[in-house]
């Protein structure tokens, strides 16, 4: 385990989300533990209250910075690598966590267990949580890309339903070296045959079932 805690930037993008950030931003922005973080949200052309809600939340939390993905007629490849790329190169911290505001942290001790679990060995840390929390480190972002291709392929429909989360590799949130985080953001959104889909729900099944 790493004796000196990193900095953490936790990274969240929204759209039209004013509701779960009222809800659920404050829970990211007053973790305890001796660890020092930023939480940046990238707004998405957003059309909701969320603007709002962001600027009114920035003068009650210091440590939170907001950045936006403006609105364009031509689509991009991926709005949702794009928006996390903003946030990415606005980050100050040696860690990287890409989250949704969906998906809020279970305890005020989130951050500081996160970075307690992660050694000098590992790249990528996936945690899972519904009722409990677990966390699956990985040596190298190679060994964690058919988690992150699976789990944020097209879309993040594959995260809604709940059953049975850490055998099928549907993580809550991705803590990576930020180092290696463009890659990571690479992964997401891709699109993948019916086959390629079946082989990374074998490798990340068998692999979970006995972790």
């Amino acid at each position: 385990m790493t004796s000196e805690k990193p900095k953490i930037s936790v990274i969240i993008t929204v759209q039209d989300q004013a509701q779960a950030l009222e809800k659920n931003l404050p829970i990211f922005l007053t973790q305890q533990g001796e660890v020092e973080y930023e939480v940046i949200v990238v707004n998405d052309s957003s059309a909701d209250d969320t603007t709002n809600v962001l600027k009114r939340m920035k003068t009650e939390y210091p440590h939170l910075y907001t950045t936006f993905l403006p609105f364009s007629k031509v689509p991009y490849p991926s709005r949702s690598r794009l928006a996390f790329t903003i946030g990415a190169k606005a980050a100050h911290g040696e860690w990287i966590v890409l989250a949704d505001i969906t998906r809020p942290p279970l305890t005020d001790s989130w951050i500081y267990t996160l970075v307690g679990n992660i050694d000098n060995h590992s790249e990528v840390v996936l945690e899972y949580h519904n009722k409990t929390n677990i966390i699956q480190l990985f040596d190298t972002l190679d060994e964690a890309t058919p988690y992150i291709l699976k789990a944020e392929r097209n879309s993040t429909h594959s995260h809604k339903r709940r059953l049975f989360l850490f055998h099928r590799g549907i993580y809550s949130t991705i803590m990576v070296k930020t180092s290696r985080v463009h890659d990571t953001i690479k992964l997401f959104d891709q699109k993948i045959n019916v086959f390629k889909l079946a082989s990374l729900f074998t490798q990340v099944f068998s692999r979970n079932m006995f972790y």
